[in-house]
């Protein structure tokens, strides 16, 4: 293979991508979507609320109406007892939005039935809201019963809310916290990133292969080069455009939100204190699960009990989160996420490519492309359940097997994975590329001069032995 002419392979594919208008309509046109999706989720998380309700309730326990208070977003009307048929289907007369109306109290079961009525269907937070209402009397005319002093501290001090922190120990001793739920992310973020990379990445070199075979200028450009050159040139070519876009994807993205975040500011964005507060959710401390309505006493009371036991607990939440961070490997995940990359990404440029050589038209690539996307869609279920059994059967070989050694394997890395595991699955992927590369290139050699006839699976085999 002439290293000169394949220079001037990428060179010529690199360029003639990236001088298109639809790459710089895509490379700058995408960050800005993104940072506008950014900016839409944080609207529909802080901003996004039903609107204040005034709630008529017919309580015939004579439990719940007296806990009822009037919060920012609920107002209570009290009707008394009134039967919910007589009120129902006139809730405008009463200036409410639904009816909650209460069943007696059944004495064997010591409990109520409760249902809502409303001209429209209600969201789950105001459901939520009203059945915590609801549950909180029953508790209270339960506990009563049974006619204990102190009973409800006694509940309240009985019961418990212990977080697990878990440790990673080396065979040197060193103790490292380790966060279930921060491996997780990072084990999908991995694998499920890195079959979308394989997979669009592999799409471009063969829709190029195909554009040039169908255009005619590939019988222009095997007259000066050879087929491998010009399969193995358009394949790292292209490589090279994905990755450039990419990079500026990243890059811009980040300025764009950086920006926004700065002129824009979040607390624009949350409209107010208020707004965090009702997302906030305070282990301990009763708000009466109404957002926004924190007992600040109850709070600072936490807090110092937190301080008190933290030695003896561990860290937890953001601290272990953070901890676990700094405990991650990574070099070892950026080495291997480049080299499992690099040669998953080729394993499957050749066989696009070699399909590609082989049709004139994308819509004749359907059937040829099943044997290759069912093992690369295969690598991205294994991926996906990794987190729950990383040292399964299933996963380990998912994590070898190359053909869905690159996806399994880097959402094995986060849960740690031993060196001669790594080398093993990193040396049977390159050695099943140098197999399949191979192979694609004596398909590609031939297919990419055939005209006029559609190929089959048959005329791939033929193909690969008589050259």
């Amino acid at each position: 293979m002439n290293l000169n002419k394949l220079g001037i392979i990428i060179s010529r594919e690199y360029l003639n991508k990236v001088q298109k208008k639809s790459f710089l309509l895509t490379t700058f046109g995408v960050p800005v979507l993104f940072a506008l999706m950014y900016v839409v989720m944080l609207l529909i998380m802080f901003k996004a609320k039903e609107e204040a309700k005034v709630v008529a309730v017919s309580d015939q326990s004579g439990i719940v109406m007296p806990i009822l208070e009037d919060t920012e977003r609920l107002k209570f009307i009290d009707l008394e007892g009134a039967p919910a048929d007589s009120v129902k289907n006139h809730l405008k007369d009463y200036g409410a939005d639904l009816l909650l109306a209460i069943s007696p109290i059944d004495s064997v079961a010591k409990t109520v039935s409760a249902a809502t009525y409303s001209d429209k269907p209600l969201g789950i937070e105001t459901v939520e809201m009203l059945e915590h209402r609801v549950n909180s009397a029953v508790e209270d005319y339960r506990i009563e019963s049974y006619g204990i002093d102190g009973l409800r501290q006694i509940m309240d001090d009985v019961q418990a809310d212990i977080d697990i922190t878990s440790y990673t120990v080396d065979e040197a001793g060193k103790e490292t916290i380790s966060q279930s739920e921060v491996y997780m992310i990072l084990s999908m973020i991995l694998g499920m990133g890195l079959y979308l990379f394989i997979a669009l990445f592999c799409g471009m070199v063969m829709t190029s292969v195909i554009e040039e075979k169908s255009s005619r200028v590939v019988e222009v450009l095997v007259s000066s080069v050879k087929a491998t050159e010009l399969m193995f040139g358009k394949i790292i070519g292209v490589a090279l455009v994905a990755l450039t876009q990419f990079l500026l994807w990243i890059v811009l993205t980040l300025g764009i939100v950086g920006v926004i975040s700065a002129v824009w500011g979040v607390g624009n964005l949350l409209s107010g204190g208020e707004k965090v507060a009702e997302m906030t959710s305070v282990p301990g401390v009763d708000a009466g699960a109404v957002p926004g309505t924190i007992d600040l006493e109850s709070v600072a009371a936490l807090a110092a009990q937190a301080d008190t036991t933290a030695a003896a607990e561990g860290p937890s939440g953001l601290d272990a989160v953070l901890q676990t961070l700094g405990g991650l490997n990574y070099l070892e995940i950026g080495i291997a996420f480049l080299l499992f990359f690099i040669f998953g990404y080729l394993l499957y440029a050749s066989m696009f490519a070699a399909i590609g050589s082989a049709v004139e038209n994308e819509a004749d690539t359907q059937q040829l492309q099943i044997p290759i996307t069912i093992p690369l869609m295969l690598g991205f279920f294994i991926a996906i359940y990794a987190f729950r059994a990383p040292g399964s059967s299933i996963v380990f070989w998912g994590s070898m097997i190359p053909f869905t050694s690159p996806i399994v394997m880097l959402a094995r890395i986060p849960f740690g994975v031993a060196a001669w595991e790594l080398v093993l699955s990193l040396v049977l992927l390159v050695a099943t590329f140098v197999v399949c590369a191979w192979g694609s290139a004596k398909i590609y050699k031939v297919g990419i001069l055939m005209y006029g006839k559609k190929s089959t699976f048959k005329d791939l085999w033929k193909w690969l032995k008589q050259s």
